[in-house]
C-alpha cells in the first residue's frame, strides 16, 4: 500500500531579502532552488515500522528528544559519533541556536545528553559537527568544527562561518576559535573535518558566497586549523575556472548544454580518508572532485553530470569500494518542476577509478520518489548517504533511514528500512553494531543491528 506522507513546509527563502552594497536582490531572482528545510512533524499516516532482510535484524533501541534549552525546544539537525559520544545539531524551530548536544552512548539503550556548545552567536543556527583527533604544535586532543549559519542576515551581532572546540572531555566542551564570513552570506551550510598527513584541514561550503559578495567569498573555501584559534583560509575554488561554466557566469546561474537554467552553489563538502581528495555537492554542477594533496593549490579532477531531463540538486557524497565508487544523493523537493523528469530526489551511484570520466553504474529510488500526488515537500526526497562495508545507509526525512546492499554498485538492493512514527529523518551515521538516527521532530534514534561489515577503505570514525 502506498503511504502519503504529508510534510508542512513554510518555503521560505534561505537568503535574506535586503541591501548588499549598493545593490538589492529577489528571491526570484536565483530561483526556487533555495529553500529551508522542515520543521519537524506534520506527517500523516506513518506507521512505526522497522523492516529488513534476514542479514539486517534492526530493532530501535532508544530514542531520545534533545533537551530543552532556556525554555524553548530546538529541534534536530545533523549527528556525528566519535570515542563513545554521539554530538547531534539543531536547526531553526523556535528561533534557533539550540548548540550542538553531547550525547554519552556508555550505553547505548539510554543516551545521556551531558552538555550543549556552539551556541554563542546570537541569530544563529548550528547544522553540521564533525569531530576528529588532532595532534599539531598548537592543539592535541579531539577537535569539534561546527557550521554557523545566520538565521537571516542583518540582524545585530549575528554571522555566519564555523566554530573551532575543543572537545577532548566531552563533557566541558571549551571554544578555541571562530572563522568568519563576509556579513552578507547567510553562513556555512556544511562543512569536513579532515587530517591530511597530520594538518588539520576544514572544507567549507558556503552558499551563495560568490553571488552575495561578487565573488569576493567564494562557495568553496580550504582552512587551515592547525592552530583552532588562528583558522587560516589558504584556498577558495572559482566555477568560473571550469571549461563548462561561461566567463559571464553570474555566481549563481549557468546555462547548461541543452539550454536550460541550473543552480550553482556548494552545498556540502567532503574528503576521502587520506583527505588527498575533495568532494564537492555543487548543486546542478553535479560532484566535483579536486585533488588536495597540495592544499594551497588544489587541482580539478573532473565532475559529474547529469541527463538533460534530471534536476541536478547535488546535495552530499559518500565514498564506497576503497575511493573508487562515489555515491551521490540529490535532494530534489519539487518533483514537478517544468522540462524535468516527474521525480523526487534519488541516488545515483559512479565508478570514480578515473576521475576524468566518472562513470554512471546505477540509480537508486525509493518507493517514495515517484510519489508526487502531494507535489511541493520534502518528505519524499532523499538526503544524506553514509557508507560502512559494502551497505549503504541513506536518510530520507518521511522515508526514515533506508539500508542498500551496494556489494555490486550497478545492483543496489535495498535490504532494511526503518521508518518511526512522525519521521522526519536528517541524518544518520553507522559505527560497529549501531545505526544513530537523528530526526528533526523527536531527537536522537539507535537502532541496533545483527550485521557488523567493517572496511576501512571507508571514511568511519575511530
Amino acid at each position: 500500500m502506498n503511504r502519503r506522507f504529508v510534510l508542512s513546509i513554510g518555503l521560505a527563502t534561505a537568503l535574506s531579502v535586503g541591501s548588499i552594497g549598493s545593490y538589492v536582490f529577489a528571491h526570484d531572482e536565483l530561483g526556487n532552488d533555495i529553500v529551508e528545510k522542515g520543521q519537524g512533524g506534520g506527517y500523516n499516516e506513518i506507521v512505526p515500522t522497522t523492516e529488513g532482510s534476514e542479514n539486517f535484524n534492526w530493532k530501535e533501541v532508544a530514542a531520545v528528544q534533545i533537551q530543552e534549552k532556556n525554555g524553548v525546544q530546538n529541534s534536530t539537525a545533523d549527528v556525528y559519533v566519535h570515542k563513545g559520544f554521539a554530538y547531534t545539531g539543531t536547526h531553526t524551530r523556535n528561533g534557533g541556536n539550540g548548540g550542538v548536544r553531547v550525547w554519552d552512548l556508555k550505553d547505548p539503550s539510554n543516551p545521556k545528553e551531558v552538555a550543549a556548545f556552539a551556541d554563542d552567536i546570537p541569530g544563529t543556527w548550528q547544522e553540521k559537527v564533525i569531530v576528529k583527533k588532532v595532534n599539531t604544535k598548537h592543539f592535541k586532543g579531539d577537535l569539534a568544527v561546527v557550521s554557523v549559519q545566520q538565521l537571516k542576515t542583518h540582524s545585530p551581532g549575528s554571522v555566519g562561518g564555523f566554530l573551532l572546540y575543543d572537545v577532548t572531555n566531552p563533557y566541558q566542551p571549551k571554544k578555541l576559535g571562530f572563522w568568519e564570513l563576509d556579513k552578507h552570506v547567510r553562513g556555512t551550510h556544511e562543512l569536513y573535518l579532515t587530517v591530511q598527513n597530520g594538518r588539520p584541514l576544514v572544507l567549507t561550503a558556503n552558499p551563495y558566497a560568490d553571488y552575495y559578495t561578487n565573488g569576493k567569498e567564494k562557495d568553496f573555501q580550504l582552512v587551515d586549523v592547525s592552530d583552532p584559534t588562528k583558522p587560516t583560509t589558504i584556498y577558495q575554488f572559482d566555477p568560473r575556472s571550469l571549461p563548462e561554466v561561461p566567463d559571464d557566469f553570474n555566481g549563481y546561474h549557468w546555462t547548461d548544454p541543452h539550454g536550460k537554467q541550473r543552480a550553482v552553489f556548494n552545498h556540502s563538502t567532503m574528503t576521502n580518508v587520506n583527505g588527498t581528495t575533495a568532494y564537492l555537492s555543487f548543486w546542478d554542477l553535479g560532484t566535483i572532485m579536486l585533488d588536495i594533496k597540495n592544499p594551497e593549490k588544489p587541482k580539478y579532477l573532473g565532475r559529474t553530470t547529469f541527463s538533460s531531463n534530471q534536476q541536478g540538486s547535488a546535495h552530499s557524497a559518500a565514498l564506497a569500494k576503497g575511493g573508487n565508487v562515489l555515491v551521490e544523493t540529490r535532494e530534489v523537493y519539487n518533483p514537478t518542476k517544468e522540462g524535468y523528469e516527474q521525480a523526487y530526489g534519488y541516488t545515483r551511484i559512479f565508478d570514480i577509478k578515473d576521475k576524468k570520466n566518472p562513470k554512471l553504474l546505477s540509480e537508486f529510488r525509493t518507493e517514495l520518489v515517484d510519489d508526487i500526488e502531494d507535489g511541493l515537500t520534502f518528505a519524499n526526497t532523499v538526503h544524506d548517504p553514509k557508507v560502512e562495508g559494502n551497505t549503504l545507509y541513506l536518510s530520507h526525512y518521511a522515508g526514515g533511514v533506508r539500508s542498500v546492499d551496494i556489494s555490486n554498485p550497478s545492483q543496489p538492493k535495498e535490504i532494511g528500512k526503518y521508518v518511526p512514527e512522525n519521521s522526519n529523518i536528517w541524518g544518520v551515521f553507522v559505527t560497529g553494531e549501531y545505526v544513530f538516527a537523528s530526526d528533526m521532530g523527536t531527537g536522537l534514534k539507535v537502532l541496533q543491528q545483527s550485521d557488523d561489515d567493517d572496511d576501512e577503505d571507508n571514511d568511519s570514525d575511530e
